[in-house]
């Protein structure tokens, strides 16, 4: 689900495990030189869908690395036989209210652009979660989680090769200094 809190643990999760982060809406817009959006209205959802399969297709042959995908990534089954195929796949099951009161604000998300933002964030949950749970080898399904906890449930249950990278000498950085919280709006630039 959007709002979910997949780019904020994901970079923070890459950082613990010295990975590479990749969010792969990021890397479509970076390979089309233009927004998702744009490329969404002007060549339809199915042009969209087929591009975002092979762009997963081409990071999953990637070494080791955190991947956030797009919110729509699972609605292709092929798309959720891959990744719980080749990755360790955590959904961060967030109900739809949580969603809402996280994203309210956010001019930038074309999916609350609508008259009923709330039925439409509903609608969106009661279709996509059995499709994320059959992509997923673990579900974290906290209230109002802190990245923090998310962070270290996720560690808990990689694999120990994986997670003992978390163990690693970590490089203090200014993102350190303080703990976001995923139900907390994050500053704008």
């Amino acid at each position: 689900m959007p709002g979910s809190g997949k780019s904020t643990v994901g970079r923070q999760l890459a950082r613990r495990l010295h990975l590479p982060f990749i969010d792969l809406d990021q890397r479509i817009e970076a390979h089309l030189g233009h927004s998702i959006r744009e490329y969404f209205e002007r060549e339809g959802e199915a042009a969209f869908r087929d591009l975002e399969e092979r762009m997963l297709e081409q990071v999953l042959s990637e070494p080791f690395a955190v991947l956030s995908t797009g919110g729509g990534t699972v609605i292709r089954p092929s798309n959720r036989e891959r990744l719980h195929a080749h990755s360790t796949v955590f959904y961060l099951r967030t109900m739809p209210h949580e969603v809402f009161r996280r994203l309210r604000n956010d001019l930038h998300r074309p999916l609350l652009q609508v008259e009923d933002p709330m039925a439409r964030l509903r609608e969106l949950f009661q279709a996509r979660d059995p499709l994320y749970k059959e992509a997923a080898h673990h579900v974290v399904d906290l209230p109002r989680p802190r990245v923090g906890m998310v962070i270290q449930i996720i560690l808990s249950k990689l694999p120990d090769h994986i997670a003992e990278r978390a163990q690693w000498p970590q490089a203090a950085s200014a993102d350190d200094a303080t703990e976001p919280s995923l139900h907390e709006p994050r500053p704008s630039n």
